[in-house]
């Protein structure tokens, strides 16, 4: 099980990471906080102090077009927050 998905990188997420190192990630919507954090951990290299997740359910989405209504569901997802001990940080962007 693949239990990171990707990292969230928006400007809301990477406003603090100066004073707090916070990352957000999406993540398997059957992982547990534990999986999070050793998987956060082998894969960065960095050492966790907590996880706190959410549970977005898919929303309803419906528009008017000329051939009716168009309804749909956006996907579901699950949401992690991660912050490091102090002095770790993650560069999402030395890879590239």
């Amino acid at each position: 099980m693949n239990v990171l998905i990707k990292p969230i990188i928006t400007e809301k997420m990477t406003s603090g990471v100066e004073k707090t190192p916070r990352y957000g990630f999406v993540v398997d919507s059957s992982a547990n906080k534990l999986q999070i954090k050793t998987a956060v951990e082998k894969m960065y290299g960095v050492t966790v102090a907590s996880v706190n997740t959410m549970n977005y359910i898919g929303k309803v989405r419906m528009r008017y077009t000329r051939a009716g209504m168009q309804v749909g569901i956006a996907n579901r997802h699950k949401k992690a927050v991660v912050t490091l001990k102090q002095g770790d940080l993650i560069d999402f962007y030395s890879n590239l």
